[in-house]
């Protein structure tokens, strides 16, 4: 007898619950959308990855060597609540052939356990479920070093399905992401500042489908700049990149200056988050967006009392989103942690603490007119017309572009010293002496350096290499830094 070979892994992906209590016509749009969503992000992969949709799953048979790249990809889609992952094996059309080939793939799973075989089959057979499971059962109890079969406790559950003559067995399941699908429920303009909230901010409405673009306020650090895009690159490419979405960057550097020149000391903070809210809104208006996007969380701090974010939002005609209005800084941290996005926050160079002295906590709608009105809104108009939009694909290109660092590729003109900010454990090797430093360790451990020496920083893409290397050249004064890329 012929024993069928594995040749494909196949994923049978369901959809998160919500989606399949909708109306037919609006559950029919969300898993056309999903559809088309994996299909992009999954031929990107390979081409020869196949998908093809049912009313109540989707089902992805990909090469063997693409298993963990496909799986990683299909765990951060919106719209995926569970992934079964299973071994496909076609030309099936024999009780025979079933066994031997479930007993093949899965004889080491049940080795000294207790198990029991679990079987659906739909097409037409000459047997029953119940003698595939039999049958299949018998076999492997015959044919392996088993505990025994156990229909009600068993330690293990082999779990197969007959779909005609292709045979699926069900080998994994993993919870996935959830949410909606990403382009069912519209565009938001999210408030990136890179710290752990706007962050996660925006990964929760990337979750729920909505198709997150990012504005930038740049307060005057050019590190900063690099930092937020590197985080919001980060989080398309992860969550994101099957739609285009755009990151805007607005100089407000001098809207600060502004604002010292004409705001109450006390105001100064409400003041400017106000105008953020009323660029982005301009902004918003011109991208045909009718939301916004705030990482705010109730009385975290002094802008963010009740009558202070009524004050900001008063500004505004736009509906404001602010999904971490409840929620409190280990829970927001837990959930960066789960995205991966802590790192990023941890570094991030921050610079709205510079105009936050002695904040009012409760603002006076009237003493909030006041000095709204001493502020000149042709700063602000400027500040949008330099607004600067790219695409969030091309970041890494114009983090290039940007990059004011120097950047070394021969390390034979100079004694220089590379160190490997990466955050794995991997460590470049190169013919001069090489140091492990982690980025989110370079604030603390780089001073202890000998600063007699020229260090060069290095990282896969040179993108966090030149954030930390501008940092501490612009914030602690270290001069002694360039960039290595081989």
């Amino acid at each position: 007898m012929d024993k069928p070979q594995v040749k494909t892994q196949k994923f049978i992906i369901k959809f998160f619950p919500e989606i399949m209590i909708k109306g037919s016509s609006a559950k029919k749009q969300m898993i056309n959308q999903l559809f088309n969503n994996l299909t992009k992000l999954l031929k990107q992969i390979n081409e020869e990855i196949n998908l093809r949709k049912f009313f109540d799953k989707i089902e992805v048979v990909c090469p063997i060597d693409l298993v963990t790249e496909v799986r990683i990809k299909l765990l951060e889609t919106p719209g995926v609540e569970q992934i079964l992952e299973a071994l496909q094996f076609d030309k099936i059309t024999t009780l025979d052939q079933i066994k031997v080939t479930v007993n093949e793939a899965m004889h080491q799973e049940i080795e000294g356990k207790t198990f029991v075989v679990r079987a659906k089959r739909s097409g037409t057979h000459d047997f029953k479920s119940t003698q595939i499971e039999q049958t299949v059962g018998g076999y492997m109890l015959a044919h392996n070093n088993t505990k025994g079969v156990d229909l009600r406790t068993a330690e293990v559950t082999i779990k197969i399905e007959l779909v005609d003559n292709q045979l699926n067995i069900i080998t994994s399941r993993y919870k996935a992401l959830g949410g909606f699908p990403l382009g069912t429920q519209g565009d938001i303009l999210s408030l990136m500042s890179g710290g752990f909230d706007s962050t996660v901010a925006s990964y929760l409405t990337m979750k729920r489908g909505i198709k997150t673009h990012f504005i930038f306020f740049n307060l005057g650090g050019i590190a900063h700049e690099i930092g937020v895009k590197q985080v919001a690159l980060y989080l398309w490419s992860k969550f994101g990149a099957s739609h285009e979405v755009s990151f805007i960057s607005v100089p407000f550097d001098d809207v600060v200056t502004e604002i010292f020149r004409s705001t109450a000391e006390s105001y100064m903070g409400v003041t400017l988050k106000r105008l953020m809210l009323k660029a982005s809104e301009k902004i918003a208006d011109e991208m045909g967006i009718d939301a916004l996007l705030t990482g705010e969380s109730v009385a975290q701090v002094s802008s963010q009392t009740l009558r202070n974010l009524a004050l900001i939002d008063q500004f505004t005609n736009k509906l404001i989103l602010r999904p971490l209005s409840t929620m409190n800084k280990p829970e927001i941290m837990g959930i960066a942690d789960e995205i991966g996005t802590r790192r990023f926050a941890e570094t991030m160079p921050e610079y709205c603490g510079v105009i936050s002295k002695n904040p009012i906590t409760h603002g006076s709608y009237k003493r909030m007119e006041e000095e709204s009105r001493k502020f000149d809104y042709t700063v602000l108009d400027k500040a949008v017309e330099n607004a600067v939009s790219i695409k969030v694909h091309e970041i890494v290109n114009d983090i290039s572009d940007i990059g004011q660092m120097e950047i070394i590729s021969d390390l034979s003109s100079e004694d220089f010293t590379v160190i490997d900010i990466r955050q794995s454990d991997d460590c470049i090797e190169t013919s001069v002496e090489t140091l492990k430093i982690p980025f989110f360790k370079l604030k603390s451990e780089f001073k202890k350096l000998p600063q007699d020496k020229q260090y060069l920083f290095y990282c896969d893409k040179g993108i966090l290499s030149q954030l930390h290397a501008q940092y501490l050249r612009d914030a602690e004064n270290f001069t002694n830094i360039r960039v290595y890329r081989p």
